[in-house]
């Protein structure tokens, strides 16, 4: 059971809300209309709310949301009409953001590992959702064709958030792997070489995840800056092939990180 008190968990939640917003300042793909590739902006909220529980992680993600939407208000410019504006608010920024508290229903739950990762997966889905449905209102007519404008909006957004997605999760399972959360003070585990071996692995291939988004992002710019329909021109055999190049080195380096770490231990 948790002793801090509400002086600890506030100043926690203070250092975390400034880490995760120069985070998203960190942008590795930035979308010509709001969104980009960001350094795993949501993971130090992910974690707060998994260690401090609902209230807590819904109150620091939605102060986090006020500040993405302070740092973003020029896209809310863009909106055609009142409407437009008041639905990016909402769904851009204060819903998509405040969503992430809800890590905290799993407060501390058992194992770390599978409950932090399983939880970061559905709240990065749910902030795609809120993006999509932003996309196929509020931007309709300013970045998001009127014809098909679901379709149109779920690829732009997957164009972001599919590579966010795996960076941050990716993060989270390493520190996860790493440091026990569901101490007061978080300590650092014992590693294990099988984890150690599969969590390095696994960074070749989100690399290669990110990267064929990339080219993904990279297909649908135009001279005007987007054209979501250009994604039909993607040639599926470079995306293939920078995949199953990533899958390749995943593999040969989770054997040559298992074997010398065996063989170092062998040594002693």
């Amino acid at each position: 059971m948790s002793k801090q008190g509400t002086k600890d968990i506030l100043i926690e939640c203070a250092v975390v809300i400034v880490v995760a917003f120069i985070l998203s300042f960190i942008v590795i793909v930035k979308m010509p209309y709001g969104g980009g590739v960001t350094l795993a902006c949501m993971l130090p909220l992910i974690v707060l709310s998994y260690r401090q529980g609902l209230l807590w992680g819904l109150l620091s993600a939605f102060v986090f949301s006020l500040l993405q939407l302070a740092a973003g208000f020029h896209n809310v410019s863009n909106a055609s009409d009142t409407v437009s504006a008041v639905e990016i608010v909402l769904l851009d920024y204060i819903l998509a953001y405040t969503i992430v508290g809800i890590v905290g229903w799993w407060k501390r739950q058992r194992p770390q590992t599978s409950t932090v990762v399983t939880a970061g997966i559905f709240v990065c889905f749910l902030r795609f959702v809120f993006h999509v449905l932003a996309g196929a209102t509020a931007w309709v007519n300013v970045s998001i064709p009127t014809v098909d404008s679901m379709v149109n909006s779920i690829i732009y957004n997957m164009a972001y958030m599919i590579p966010e997605t795996v960076i941050t999760v990716y993060l989270l399972a390493l520190l996860s792997y790493t440091i026990d959360f569901r101490k007061d003070k978080p300590v650092v585990k014992k590693r294990n070489t099988k984890s150690s071996a599969i969590a390095y692995s696994v960074f070749f291939f989100c690399i290669a995840i990110v990267a064929d988004f990339i080219y993904l992002f990279w297909m649908i710019q135009n001279k005007e800056g987007f054209d979501v329909t250009k994604i039909h021109e993607a040639n599926p055999m470079i995306l293939g092939v920078i995949t199953m190049v990533g899958i390749a080195m995943a593999v040969c380096s989770y054997f040559m990180f298992y074997m010398f770490a065996n063989k170092n231990e062998g040594t002693k």
